[in-house]
């Protein structure tokens, strides 16, 4: 296993909304999505209220234990919005108007023709020293400061602004996958996929269950950064459900017997 960059991430989702159940979140599975195809291991979700201390510790735990990490939510301009203090509180510097993102969104505002009013100004606060993540959508930008990229919670604004993250970050080597249709339940196999497992700590493998009528299926899916490793893996999961196929048709002809 040589050769291989591993490059890990975090997301943390900010709102009273999503823990209520009032939001149901649209953006952890968009970003788990992205990074995947870019090679990046997103390794912990978590969901916080609209507490400032809540967000400042779970920011700066996770941002001390991976190389990125991705919030989305508390960006607005009303009073529970308060990713960006936090942010600023969690690497102790101001958080300020930026003045770029006031010249962008007075403009904006005023092509519109709307007041640039100071709820509306709120959105262009972000910790001194952030870098401005561009959005196309609705103008207000999100920011990066360290290893963290404080994204909105609107899904649409969250993929646009995520869009233009991507490019500029340090990717891995992409995990590969096989996926193998297993006739028999997770009771039947788990022991020996186990032992699968065990042999090969490099790939992860995983089981779904299924069921459909009377009958427990499941599906197998191998993981790995080395195609020749998983194909190896998936052969030996292959193996093992003919062993058992070969079990069961023995244990058959004994009872007709």
């Amino acid at each position: 296993m040589t050769n291989e960059t591993i490059v890990t991430a975090a997301m943390l989702a900010i709102g009273d909304e999503l823990l209520s159940g009032r939001t149901k979140d649209k953006n952890i599975g968009h970003l788990a999505d992205v990074l995947l195809l870019a090679g990046i291991d997103l390794k912990e979700v978590r969901i916080v209220a609209d507490d400032e201390d809540a967000i400042v510790s779970a920011l700066n735990a996770l941002r001390g234990q991976y190389d990125y990490v991705f919030t989305s939510g508390g960006i607005g301009p009303t009073h529970d919005d308060i990713t960006a203090d936090a942010v600023a509180k969690a690497f102790g510097v101001p958080c300020e108007h930026d003045a770029e993102a006031m010249r962008l969104m007075g403009e904006m505002y005023a092509r519109r023709e709307m007041e640039f009013t100071e709820a509306r100004q709120r959105m262009a606060r972000m910790p001194v020293g952030s870098r401005h993540i561009a959005n196309p959508v609705s103008t207000a930008p999100g920011f990066n400061i360290g290893n963290v990229y404080v994204m909105a919670g609107v899904p649409q604004v969250f993929q646009a602004m995520l869009d233009n993250v991507i490019p500029t970050l340090r990717t891995g080597t992409p995990v590969l996958s096989t996926a193998i249709s297993c006739p028999y339940g997770e009771g039947e196999i788990g022991t020996p996929l186990g032992l699968i497992q065990k042999a090969h700590p490099e790939t992860s493998i995983g089981s779904y269950p299924r069921y459909v009528g009377q009958f427990f299926s499941t599906e197998i899916v191998v993981r790995g950064r080395s195609a020749e490793l998983v194909e190896t893996v998936a052969a030996e999961v292959r193996a093992m459900i003919e062993t058992i196929r070969q079990a069961k048709d023995k244990g058959n002809q004994s009872a007709e017997a």
